[in-house]
């Protein structure tokens, strides 16, 4: 089997809208989003109040993908080891053998993770950042590709734990997956109505559009992408400008620039370029950096937002010719 190209690995790609919308209303954004993670081998935290298809949309998306997919149910009495597997005695060998936890998937589905205490949140820590698990002092290396996508349940919500800024900075984006407008809800219903069901993606008529063999190619292809010295300082100039904001207590990381930097080439391959311009870092800059941002106390109750903080700096840094 030959194997795909960068161009026929981008159709593919591109075809997985399509796909996705057979089960997902109105949510073009987080499956982009998605996307883009996944090319740059990154992690996801999608965040809306329940009852958006969160959980839906990455089912569809592993779907679309052919991609192996668990589910972890975050709650306050988790344990680290629910996740990431443990030691097992076998009596009839007499000795202790491991079971892989639900982490060893390709996309791992984590609900609502701001429901559980942060020892378990950070059980991920790991497995995010060195894509492995680490048990009784044996590291076990995770498949490839290999994505979190956990959601979270607006922090005001009862019963959360804000998630802390070292596992939040672990996301490359963070989506957030808003209420659908009414004709998107209409149609949802009208939907339901002609017989759909969530729990049968397959008899709703979603097939794999792309597999692990194109992701591959495309990750290769967006390595190649060409980044410019200028679009670099633009990049630099953005999360520098974070950290004068006198409305944060705390601006991007040089980690966050990067991460700006791998989302913003993803984006100009996905659009069909081999160079990065600066619509592509302004396309990719809410959903990269909106996360790894703190706002002052007095600037929230102003009614400040990252979103618009992160817009204002957008505004104010000048863009290279």
């Amino acid at each position: 089997m030959t194997a795909p190209t960068a161009d026929s690995a981008r159709s593919a790609l591109e075809s997985l809208r399509t796909e996705i919308a057979k089960a997902v209303v109105g949510q073009d954004p987080a499956v982009t989003g998605l996307v883009v993670a996944l090319l740059c081998r990154g992690h996801v935290l999608l965040e809306g109040v329940p009852g958006v298809a969160k959980t839906l949309l990455v089912r569809a998306l592993a779907a679309s993908l052919e991609l192996d997919t668990k589910r972890v149910q975050f709650t306050p009495d988790l344990m680290p080891s629910d996740v990431t597997g443990s030691l097992v005695y076998d009596a009839r060998t007499a000795e202790f053998s491991f079971q892989p936890g639900p982490v060893f998937t390709n996309l791992l589905l984590a609900d609502e993770i701001n429901r559980t205490p942060p020892k378990t949140q950070a059980s991920l820590l790991e497995a995010m950042e060195e894509r492995q698990v680490s048990v009784d002092g044996t590291p076990r290396p995770l498949p490839d590709p290999f994505l979190v996508a956990a959601t979270q349940n607006p922090v005001e919500y009862e019963g959360t734990y804000p998630l802390p800024e070292a596992q939040l900075d672990r996301f490359l984006l963070k989506l957030t997956v808003p209420l659908p407008s009414r004709q998107d809800e209409i149609d949802v219903l009208t939907r339901h109505a002609e017989g759909f069901s969530p729990r049968d993606l397959e008899g709703a008529g979603l097939r794999p559009a792309a597999g692990p063999a194109d992701l591959e190619a495309a990750r290769d292809a967006v390595a190649r992408t060409t980044v410019s010295p200028e679009i670099t300082g633009y990049v630099v100039d953005i999360c520098r400008a974070t950290r004068e904001s006198p409305s944060l207590s705390l601006g991007v990381s040089p980690r966050g620039a990067t991460a700006l930097l791998a989302t913003s080439r993803a984006w100009a391959w996905l659009t069909g370029r081999d160079y990065v311009i600066p619509d592509d870092v302004k396309a990719l800059a809410l959903p990269t950096l909106r996360h790894r941002i703190q706002l002052r106390p007095e600037a929230e109750m102003e009614g400040v937002t990252a979103d618009s903080v992160i817009t204002a700096v957008l505004a104010n840094v000048p863009v290279p010719r």
